[in-house]
């Protein structure tokens, strides 16, 4: 496993972190047990992974609950990032006396003392633009509930009024073969040595290489049309001709840890199989070459016309 260490924080973080979206999902996935979903982190433990990236309204709070189970006794080593926004019933309140109830609820379940970062899951713009937010995080790392805090984020204009407006400590945010958009910012980020996670490194799905033109969707990706997956299909068919292989998933995280502001990059994993091929990525390389060609297909083919997430 290959670490970063960020300077606003004290625990060595690994390059590929374990995306808890899935964890203990029954209702996108097939059913994990908890105690299934315990022994996959116990088997990213035993891969090296240390970070972890879980929310509130994952898996209606059981991915928290799995994490708490798990890493109660590796709390010294383990980084978790959670978010605060959306509850565990799919409600939205950022509310700053919703946020400090949502930091409590996750305490509990996470069975920690305090949280190592929480960040607003995907807020509006006019939350992004305000300073009430971040002010209330500064109060809640004076009184030690948590480390530090940031934003989930999707778009280079979201980036730039983060980067703007605040001093955060983390920003996750969307990035990834087919949205390469937020890249233009990596330099200042990299600058203030914030703790940068890309989410959504495998688009959905698609950069894994296992979707075509015929493959049909159930769940959050229904929201393809016929005409996104024509399309989807045809770059996908590009980056397996660049990278001259059909499994795509080592090529498309390794294109995202060759940005070095990368800090961790955190596919979604529901079996050993993904956890092996995730953490496997690290073995595998591009050559500069290769790397030019998907940053020209994607200046070429989608940057004037984005694809739709």
């Amino acid at each position: 496993m290959e670490y970063r260490e960020i300077s606003r924080f004290d625990k060595k973080i690994s390059r590929i972190g374990f995306g808890a979206w899935q964890l203990g999902n029954t209702k996108e996935f097939t059913k994990m047990t908890i105690n299934e979903g315990v022994k996959l982190v116990h088997d990213a433990l035993d891969a090296g992974i240390t970070f972890f990236d879980t929310a509130p309204n994952y898996a209606g709070g059981r991915s928290e609950e799995i994490l708490g189970i798990a890493l109660k006794e590796h709390a010294q080593k383990t980084f978790i990032n959670t978010k605060v926004g959306h509850g565990p019933d799919d409600e939205f309140d950022f509310s700053l006396e919703g946020i400090t109830a949502s930091i409590k609820r996750s305490l509990n379940k996470l069975n920690r003392d305090y949280l190592d970062s929480v960040i607003l899951h995907n807020p509006g713009m006019d939350i992004l633009k305000g300073d009430a937010h971040y002010a209330h995080f500064e109060t809640l790392k004076k009184q030690g509930l948590i480390k530090g805090y940031g934003v989930s984020i999707d778009t280079l204009e979201e980036l730039q009024t983060v980067l703007d407006k605040s001093n955060v400590d983390v920003i996750e945010i969307m990035y990834n073969i087919f949205h390469q958009a937020p890249a233009e910012l990596f330099d200042e980020v990299k600058k203030r040595d914030i703790l940068l996670i890309i989410k959504v490194p495998l688009d959905s799905g698609w950069l894994t290489g296992k979707y075509d033109e015929t493959s049909t969707f159930t769940g959050i990706r229904t929201r393809w049309s016929q005409d996104d997956i024509k399309r989807r299909a045809k770059l996908v068919q590009e980056v397996k001709d660049i990278v001259n292989d059909d499994n795509l998933v080592p090529y498309a995280l390794q294109f995202i840890l060759a940005q070095d502001a990368v800090t961790t990059v955190i596919p979604g994993m529901r079996n050993q199989a993904q956890l092996e091929g995730n953490v496997g990525a690290l073995s595998y390389s591009l050559s500069t070459q290769q790397i030019t060609a998907l940053k020209t297909l994607y200046d070429s083919k989608i940057k004037s016309n984005p694809l739709p997430w």
